[in-house]
């Protein structure tokens, strides 16, 4: 076994090898000179030809996000290629439905550029900016989560609409990680960030051991189909657990800051007490805004906790509040099973899909 063994892995060994040979020769080496990108039939953009679109667009200013740093393992760098860009790739059909397929949708990060290329780029993306910031204050939420604070100084506003996000800069990488907005929209010279530390995540690990206040960090956005549909009269029903309080606590502070009339109920899943947080300022929320009601469940609590709310998983406890109403829609922000396990509840409980809106993480 060993002696067929051994020239196969000599062999897959050689493969390898010469694969990465011929990117390097083909991104060095090679030579498709002066190459245009046509954005949206109205804008022209000559690039020397070899490298992918997502650096092209990155260096012209148009900031596709991108939370892997180009590697093809996010698939957030989607646009459309309407001509130019060859056939789709194996690295991209993970990320690809069939519907993006035949739209043309491809990831921008794996489309190499060997001649002239016609993109179709949303009015959103290409709106998204760079923005050159100062962190003014690191606060502990949890035990794993912080509060960071970003000034702008260059540009010294940004405009969002609750529930999106943005992309952090790794200082002295190219790598990017996305993370929701936690602040309200009315607040445009500042954007707040909810950091849960990942044992050996690159981004949330710089921020919890190395980031001090006073540092300038870059950040690029906003981005998202995830966010508050604002011209909807519905009821709203919100889910989260974790660090997805950020999209929600934005949203949540936004309703109230203009005296919304809808009404708005707020389910968020803990394991223990010490994983709650914010819970001073919402309750002070429910105080003065008399549509809205925060309901917290923890589904391991301790003794030391003294928890006298609900106890359970979160989809429980909505079961148990929730009424049955067709005018209603939700905003949910929480790891996969979780919102699988809410779109169930909500569904069986009258909302509709199509009003259902979420983000993973």
């Amino acid at each position: 076994m060993m002696e067929v063994l051994i020239p196969i892995l000599v062999m897959c060994s050689i493969a390898s090898g010469l694969a990465v040979l011929l990117a390097v020769a083909d991104k060095y080496i090679a030579s498709y000179g002066e190459c245009k990108l046509i954005i949206n039939k109205d804008t022209e953009i000559t690039v020397e030809g070899g490298d992918t679109l997502l650096s092209y667009l990155i260096d012209n200013e148009i900031y596709m996000p991108s939370a892997c740093g180009g590697k093809g393992t996010c698939g957030y760098c989607k646009l459309k290629v309407l001509e130019g860009g060859g056939t789709v790739l194996p690295t991209e059909t993970p990320f690809l439905t069939k519907h993006d397929i035949a739209q043309a949708v491809r990831l921008a990060c794996q489309v190499k550029v060997k001649k002239d290329v016609e993109l179709g780029i949303p009015d959103d993306l290409l709106a998204a900016q760079q923005f050159k910031t100062v962190i003014e204050i690191i606060e502990d939420l949890t035990h794993d989560i912080k509060r960071i604070v970003f000034k702008l100084i260059d540009p010294e506003k940004i405009e969002f609409k609750a529930g999106q996000y943005v992309q952090f800069c790794i200082p002295e990488t190219t790598e990017y990680r996305a993370y929701s907005v936690a602040s309200q929209p009315s607040i445009a010279d500042r954007i707040e960030l909810m950091i849960r530390h990942i044992p050996g995540g690159l981004c949330s690990g710089y921020v919890h051991e190395c980031l001090e206040e006073g540092d300038e960090i870059f950040l690029t956005g906003a981005y998202g189909d995830f966010y508050l549909r604002e011209e909807s009269t519905k009821d709203i029903i919100c889910v989260a657990g974790g660090c997805g309080m950020a999209p929600i606590r934005s949203i949540v502070k936004h309703l109230h800051e203009k005296g919304s009339t809808r009404k708005i109920t707020y389910f968020f899943g803990a394991r223990q007490k010490r994983d709650l947080f914010c819970t001073e300022e919402l309750r002070a929320i429910e105080k003065e805004f008399p549509n809205f009601k925060y309901i917290p469940a923890l589904s391991e609590p301790i003794s030391e906790d003294d928890w006298d709310g609900e106890v359970g998983l979160i989809t429980a406890t909505m079961q148990k509040h929730m009424k049955h109403d067709e005018n209603q829609e939700a905003y949910l922000c929480g790891p996969p099973p979780m919102l699988e396990a809410a779109v169930k509840v909500l569904t069986a409980k009258g909302v509709s899909k199509s009003d259902i809106y979420y983000d993973e993480f």
